[in-house]
């Protein structure tokens, strides 16, 4: 099964209130609204295409360790993926099929980071409850996002939702009060910076099939 048909299967059962969510049905409105509106906002249109140069960037670790962009183009080319949160399960079953395809990315000489707004220690418990085997970095306030053409501020109706009905703080989660997020996104980029594959969904519900990745590094490798 596709990573796309897990998610459509996730999202069937929970708009249907199965478990373990349960979610009451006034729930669905306001989120599939603030869904459009950010597709009809263009905002997506904003993040570097390929061939664009990709913006250089220094970020902890979930240990305080600051990993820098270029250390790690020095060593091949990266996979760059930016995600909302560990209280997302969609991005949680993302982070998951990446690292089913770890292996095979990394044997194309390429690295896997992970980039998303969280605090360390929600970054810890994303990597420890995913299984992951590749860094995650922490981009407070969401500006190495902004600088990829991300980052978008959630419209109130959404953080009440999120803050009052889902008991997702992001103030806390985040440790920022902006209330702003990575749309979720998914880069290649070459060991001259530049990018070789990009994919940009203002639909958190679709993300893209990791085995897509791999073509794109068999010609960077090539």
């Amino acid at each position: 099964m596709s990573l796309q048909d897990k998610l459509d299967a996730f999202r069937a059962n929970f708009e249907a209130g199965g478990p373990p969510y349960h979610a009451p049905p006034h729930i669905h409105e306001p989120m599939h609204r603030a869904t459009a509106e950010l597709i009809a906002s263009g905002a997506a249109q904003h993040a570097p295409k390929v061939g664009a140069q990709a913006p250089a960037f220094v970020l902890d670790d979930p240990d305080g360790r600051p990993v820098s962009s270029a250390t790690l183009l020095a060593q091949g080319p990266l996979v760059v993926t930016f995600y909302r949160g560990v209280w997302c399960p969609y991005c949680n079953m993302d982070l998951q099929a990446l690292e089913a395809a770890r292996p095979q990315i990394e044997a194309r000489g390429a690295q896997l980071v992970a980039v998303s707004p969280q605090t360390a220690p929600n970054s810890r418990r994303s990597q420890r409850e995913n299984a992951l085997g590749f860094t995650i970095l922490s981009d407070s306030h969401n500006d190495v996002a902004a600088a990829f053409g991300l980052r978008f501020e959630l419209p109130d109706y959404l953080a009440d939702l999120y803050k009052n009905t889902f008991g997702n703080d992001l103030a806390i989660v985040n440790g920022d009060a902006s209330w702003t997020l990575p749309m979720p996104a998914r880069f290649v980029i070459a060991q001259d910076g530049t990018i070789a594959y990009a994919e940009v969904n203002p639909d958190y519900t679709r993300r893209p099939d990791p085995e897509e990745l791999l073509p794109v590094l068999d010609r960077l490798k090539g």
